[in-house]
């Protein structure tokens, strides 16, 4: 069955990094585009970080020049390398896989709680 699992937040200070990983298990992850998505308490989920199956990444403008999304295909995995972290920054972090061939295919993380103390 199509797994994905988020790893990798915690608590950090503003100013800090850390860097979140998405491993993915029964899905042909290869063709499938990998998004990170966040939801602060009480806010609308947004799209962070978009990698397509070929490699083209697609940014929202409060994270520019501070997060770096890539994916690994033959490990299966999406990761989001984030600097300079602000407390805005706080969420619960989604890892989303689509199936390029197929849209209705849409798989979803259980999350991972990013904070971010001032």
């Amino acid at each position: 069955q199509v797994q994905l699992v988020e790893s990798g937040g915690g608590l950090v200070q503003a100013g800090g990094s850390l860097r979140l990983s998405c491993s993915a298990s029964g899905i042909f992850f290869s063709a499938s585009h990998m998004t990170w998505y966040r939801q602060a308490p009480g806010a609308q989920r947004e799209l962070v970080a978009r990698i397509s199956m070929g490699g083209s990444t697609n940014y929202a403008d409060s994270v520019k020049g501070r997060f770096t999304i890539s994916r690994d295909n033959a490990k299966k995995t999406v990761n989001l390398q984030m600097s300079s972290l602000k407390p805005e920054d706080t969420a619960v972090y989604y890892c989303n896989a689509v199936y390029q061939f197929n849209d209705a295919l849409e798989f979803w993380g259980q999350g991972t709680q990013v904070t971010v103390s001032a």
